[in-house]
């Protein structure tokens, strides 16, 4: 009698699939995605079009040109596309944010061996280049609604803002990232969904809340860090860009270890920086670290000595 075929552990068995997991994050993001149309007009639409179908055509380009199986269908490439123009001013040339797409997918996604396989958020990555190839582009924020500074830049600045119209979203910024609302619905279905956990962004808003309160200069000020919270890209941030499967740590140790330094760079950059903002930067040089990350908070499989796991030895 022959023996049944056992594949290594761990043996999990999940009905969730990358297209289905990819197109509940989609769902989630189309309330601050109809938020940014009614805030900014029908230019915002036209921005997450470019970005999203120039997202799309590049993996399918990639795909041909290497040879390799078209896998657009998982979806992945429309949710960097929506995610990069959300992070977006919706004056941004069109060019520019077909541009950051190409970037997105080829280079941060790609070239690293595809989804699964980038070591940062590839939309991140591509609001990132853009921010050093076109500066004056991505910080204009001038609309024919919104004229003048951002919220945060105000703060910054030491000038008064108005929260109760930051948390609806009635103020510049990027076509995604003003309604806190909207973001807050998103958030609720993926955790509803079971596609996120609260490890990643509990960690990196309380970091981010105690990091205010110790060194923003206004002790407890609820004012002040209720701005903070809904202004710039933080909660877009941290519930749909920190929480990427591919590039956050793989354990809960882990995971709250990143919230806790993405809250602690974030603060960083905004309270000490030259910018008002922070996140997209915080985030990235945390995917850096990740690794870093791993290796001292997975857990040891029993009977392994620690010393040599940490290692990457088998005794």
């Amino acid at each position: 009698m022959s023996l049944p075929k056992v594949s290594s552990n761990p043996h999990i068995r999940s009905a969730a699939t990358t297209q289905l997991i990819m197109l509940t994050v989609i769902l989630a993001l189309m309330p601050a995605f109809g938020y940014g149309i009614y805030n900014f007009g029908i230019r915002a639409l036209f921005v997450c079009i470019v970005c999203v179908a120039t997202a799309v055509l590049s993996e399918v380009a990639f795909a041909l040109i290497t040879k390799k199986k078209i896998r657009v269908d998982d979806l992945s490439a429309c949710v960097t596309g929506l995610l990069l123009a959300l992070n977006l001013p919706v004056s941004i040339p069109l060019w520019q944010a077909a541009l950051g797409s190409v970037f997105a997918i080829i280079v941060v996604k790609e070239l690293f061996g595809g989804l699964g396989k980038n070591f940062m958020n590839p939309a991140l990555g591509a609001r990132c280049f853009l921010l050093i190839s076109f500066p004056v582009a991505m910080t204009n924020f001038d609309t024919d609604c919104f004229t003048g500074a951002t919220p945060l830049a105000l703060l910054k600045a030491g000038e008064a803002v108005n929260v109760k119209n930051m948390i609806l979203g009635s103020i510049p910024g990027t076509i995604g990232e003003t309604s806190m609302i909207a973001i807050l619905i998103g958030a609720i279905i993926m955790l509803l969904c079971g596609v996120i956990d609260l490890k990643i962004p509990a960690s990196y808003i309380l970091t981010f809340v105690v990091f205010l309160i110790l060194f923003g200069g206004r002790g407890f000020d609820p004012a002040f860090i209720a701005a903070h919270l809904a202004g710039g890209g933080l909660m877009l941030g941290a519930f749909f860009m920190a929480t990427d499967y591919v590039t956050r740590p793989t354990s809960a140790k882990g995971q709250i270890v990143f919230g806790i330094f993405l809250g602690i760079l974030t603060g960083i950059f905004r309270i000490f920086g030259p910018s008002a903002e922070g996140v997209s930067y915080a985030i990235i040089f945390g995917n850096c670290l990740v690794p870093l990350i791993d290796k001292f908070t997975v857990p040891v499989p029993f009977g392994i000595n620690p010393s040599e796991f940490r290692k990457g030895g088998k005794k």
